[in-house]
């Protein structure tokens, strides 16, 4: 199939669909055999894998599918069906301990264990899932860790666990993560390690034998209280239930939920959601469970339902049809020789952009990782010595000592989307500053622990295209509406790691991309894919240098049709929607249309700006008022 006038995409074959269809067929017979649920559910979408409820969703293979991509989605099916067959949330979420760290870890080593019974038991379930822990910590950037602060220590134990129990050892890409604890763990838990082999069939056994372990590493503190005689009552029937679990090929788990205590069987659901939520964590990434968007986080606030976005009434603004719009990722645009071209041309642009842009990026990084690893508070009675108050005691020596301590920060879950404007205008050094800008801050933020997604929204063609086309052919129709081929552009998901979506941001280099803008609808796009995600705080950054132009569109409409619009759908966003939103405009006043909003006169000003407003949401300080700030960076050179 020829492309049409004005498209850049590559023809696609049917071919693809056909085959991918056994493949699916395939793992979704071992996933429900394996879990003992013959219902089960399962589908393959681009989304983030998750499992709940009666449902499984198992990420997709990319179009150009290695073996290697094939064991991980084998071992991400694989992982899903072992928890669900060989896991007991009741009893799971009765001997969690309280505290954030040790409950980490008691996860982790939970998640090791259900996998370590399938990896024993079938050799090939052992070599996917072997794929799956491979793939997951080569995306995590933790091959070159050698800080205890960037190295979690609940993976680092979990990996050591797997070792002991299967003897298979770890992965190159998590070895060094493994190496920074190891020395610390095995002189202080060796021993305990070495007796969970034992009780790998037995999860209750197993649990308490991980709660051993946890006072051996010192986090005795964070167990919480519990009821011993429960807990010597459920160990062996929960061990027993588990084992005639297996042998008759089924998941009942309300055995152990059963006999756990009242308030265990109310708050079971969320337990089970919880628990099978944990499944896909080894992947990498943070499932979306589609049957409950609570935290999972014990004590942590329910979000309050959303606030869905009105529809513009039809007397406002409409479109003549939504046949030839597209959402496309970058990596469809174009063949992969050209898409590495125009990475090597943004990695020149790097080299001299990249120092100015890196050091601001940096010091974002040391801005957010302050606020995630340490805060304190003074004066108190108890605690460390606060050194620093000591010189009281020489100007008043009947002052009391003070002392300090360390407090828990509260650093919400959070995903930043990147919006940014591939029309015409943004042609050369606006466009390579915003991809250079999005390509380290991208970075930065991942290093964080943030979650960061990069979308371009321009048109498939001038004046019109195909849309236009069909508006002459239906006779000329008056007031059609919006009247040209949106194309929406996926550079980076959420999901993705920098490290594979990197390639993809070279895409705005491409001569002939660039085409008009149609503002609005690319808001309420980006809106609706931040909505759909579980992050508690949500941020949406739209990057533009001018207001929405479609020739087409406004040739047949008031020439404020796309303003207006645009100016309704930020209104909502601002007043209705818990997304929180801000704008930065090169060469073009933005602050007329949004609150939070920041104008610069050069797009070198770019990085500046993007890293003064994100450090400034993410202090909680508020935006400095626009209008203070318009025509010239937001935190620019000092």
């Amino acid at each position: 199939m020829a492309a049409g006038s004005g498209d850049n995409s590559r023809a696609k074959t049917p071919k693809a669909g056909a085959d991918r269809e056994p493949f699916r067929r395939a793992v979704a017979g071992c996933l429900r055999a394996i879990a003992g649920e013959s219902e089960l559910e399962v589908t393959f979408a681009a989304d983030r894998p998750g499992l709940a409820g009666k449902r499984a969703r198992l990420p997709e293979l990319p179009k150009r599918a290695t073996k290697n991509d094939v064991s991980v989605v084998r071992g991400i099916s694989d992982a899903m069906a072992l928890r669900r067959a060989r896991h007991d949330a009741g009893l799971h979420a009765s001997l969690s301990p309280d505290g954030k760290g040790a409950r980490a870890v008691y996860d982790a080593v939970e998640q090791a264990r259900v996998e370590a019974i399938g990896a024993n038991a079938m050799a090939g379930v052992g070599d996917n899932l072997a794929s799956m822990i491979e793939d997951k910590y080569f995306r995590s950037n933790l091959a070159d860790v050698t800080d205890k602060a960037e190295a979690p220590i609940e993976d680092a134990i979990a990996l050591m666990v797997r070792e002991r129990l299967t003897g298979r050892p770890t992965p190159k890409s998590a070895q060094a993560l493994v190496d920074v604890w190891r020395e610390h763990v095995e002189a202080k838990a060796g021993g305990t390690l070495d007796k969970l082999a034992g009780q790998v069939e037995n999860q209750a056994a197993f649990a308490r034998a991980m709660r051993d372990m946890l006072v051996s590493l010192e986090m005795a503190e964070e167990l919480g209280q519990e009821s011993e005689a429960s807990d010597e009552e459920n160990d062996q029937e929960a061990g027993d239930n588990q084992t005639r679990d297996s042998d008759e090929g089924t998941s009942e788990k309300e055995s152990g939920a059963e006999d756990a205590q009242p308030e265990e069987g109310e708050s079971e659901g969320e337990n089970q959601e919880a628990a099978e939520a944990e499944t896909s964590e080894v992947t990498a990434d943070d499932p979306v469970d589609d049957d409950s968007q609570d935290s999972e986080t014990p004590g942590e606030s329910r979000r309050p339902p959303e606030s869905p976005l009105r529809d513009a009434p039809d007397h406002e603004y409409a479109v003549f049809t939504r046949a030839f719009d597209e959402t496309i990722g970058a990596e469809d645009l174009c063949d992969e020789a050209e898409l590495d071209r125009l990475r090597a041309f943004l990695d020149k642009q790097l080299a001299t952009l990249g120092g100015v842009v890196g050091r601001l990026a940096n010091r974002l990084q040391r801005r957010l990782m302050a606020q995630q690893n340490r805060s304190w508070d003074f004066d108190l009675e108890e605690g460390y010595l606060d050194t620093a108050r000591l010189t009281r005691l020489v100007t008043d020596p009947l002052s009391p000592l003070s002392f300090k301590m360390e407090r828990d920060t509260s650093f919400r879950d959070t995903i930043v989307t990147l919006l940014i404007d591939n029309s015409g205008s943004m042609r050369g050094r606006p466009i390579t500053v915003a991809a250079t800008c999005a390509d380290i801050l991208a970075r930065t933020l991942e290093r964080c622990g943030v979650k960061v997604e990069v979308l371009g929204f321009t048109t498939r063609a001038w004046k019109g295209g195909q849309s236009r086309e069909a508006w002459l052919k239906a006779g000329k129709p008056p007031k059609p509406g919006r009247l040209n081929d949106l194309r929406h552009i996926i550079y980076k998901s959420a999901d993705a790691p920098w490290r594979r979506a990197r390639r993809n941001l070279g895409l705005m280099m491409r001569e002939g991309l660039l085409k008009e803008n149609i503002d609005g609808e690319a808001l309420l796009w980006a809106h609706g894919r931040l909505i759909a995600r579980p992050e508690q705080r949500r941020i949406l950054m739209m990057i533009s240098d001018g207001a929405p132009v479609d020739d087409s569109t406004l040739s047949v409409n008031p020439g404020n049709y796309l303003e207006r619009h645009l100016r309704w759908v930020i209104e909502e966003i601002e007043t209705r929607s818990p997304v929180e939103l801000l704008a930065i405009g090169i060469g073009h006043d933005v602050t007329r249309y949004y609150r939070r909003a920041v104008t610069l006169v050069d797009a070198e000003e770019l990085a500046g700006a993007m890293t003064e407003q994100l450090a400034a949401l993410f202090e909680d300080e508020g935006m400095i008022p626009a209008g203070r700030r318009s025509r010239r960076a937001a935190g620019g050179r000092r």
